[in-house]
C-alpha cells in the first residue's frame, strides 16, 4: 500500500473564514474571466482594429480588481497570512491564468488551517 502526504481534496475551512473565503473565491474567478477577455481586447484591439471591447472589460476588470484586492486583503488578515504570501495573491490579479492558480492554492492551504 502507497500513501502519500499530499491530500488533493481540501477539508472545509474553518467557520471563521468561510464567508471571507467563498467571497475571495468569486473574486478571483471573476476577476481572471475579465482579465482573459482585458487580454482579448488588446488583442482584438491591436491585430484587428477593432477597439470596442476595450471600453468596457477595461473598466470592469479594474472595477473587479480592487474588490478582489479588499476580499483578498480581508482573508489574509483573517486568516494570518504572511506579508509575502498577500501580496503574491494581491499580484496574481494581474497575469493571466494567475488568479485561478492562487485561487486553488489559497482555498486548499485555508482549508489545511496552514498560513501562506
Amino acid at each position: 500500500m502507497v500513501t502519500t502526504d499530499r491530500d488533493d481534496t481540501a477539508a472545509p475551512a474553518p467557520a471563521s473564514l468561510r464567508g471571507s473565503l467563498m467571497r475571495f473565491r468569486v473574486l478571483a474567478y471573476a476577476t481572471g474571466v475579465a482579465l482573459l477577455g482585458l487580454a482579448l481586447a488588446f488583442v482584438l484591439k491591436y491585430a484587428a482594429d477593432s477597439p470596442g471591447m476595450m471600453s468596457w472589460i477595461g473598466v470592469t476588470h479594474g472595477v473587479l480588481y480592487m474588490v478582489y484586492l479588499v476580499v483578498a486583503v480581508d482573508l489574509a488578515l483573517k486568516a494570518r497570512w504572511s506579508i509575502k504570501g498577500t501580496l503574491l495573491v494581491l499580484v496574481a490579479g494581474t497575469i493571466p491564468f494567475l488568479s485561478f492558480v492562487a485561487e486553488r492554492k489559497v482555498t486548499h492551504r485555508v482549508a489545511a488551517g496552514r498560513r501562506l
